[in-house]
């Protein structure tokens, strides 16, 4: 943090990111969006509950993952 006295009243605010800065940080919070919808469905998996990863995973189509027989499968691999 900033001590007070270095702090412009009269700043913006935070600078503006670029085009290229912002697709990377969307990029980067898909991945990690992706990354935590994985280890949900494979804790529901190792304690049997097959059928809630299931659902899961058919309610969040963006995390690109099935369940099929208790078994966690990226969409890109089916085709």
């Amino acid at each position: 943090m900033k001590k007070i006295g270095n702090i412009d009243p009269f700043a913006s605010g935070r600078p503006h990111l670029s085009d290229e800065e912002r697709e990377k940080l969307r990029q980067a919070k898909y991945q990690q969006q992706k990354e935590d919808g994985y280890q949900k469905l494979v804790e529901l998996c190792r304690i049997g509950e097959y059928e809630a990863a299931r659902h899961l995973a058919n309610r969040n189509p963006h995390w690109g993952y099935q369940v099929i027989d208790g078994e966690i499968i990226e969409l890109n691999d089916l085709h």
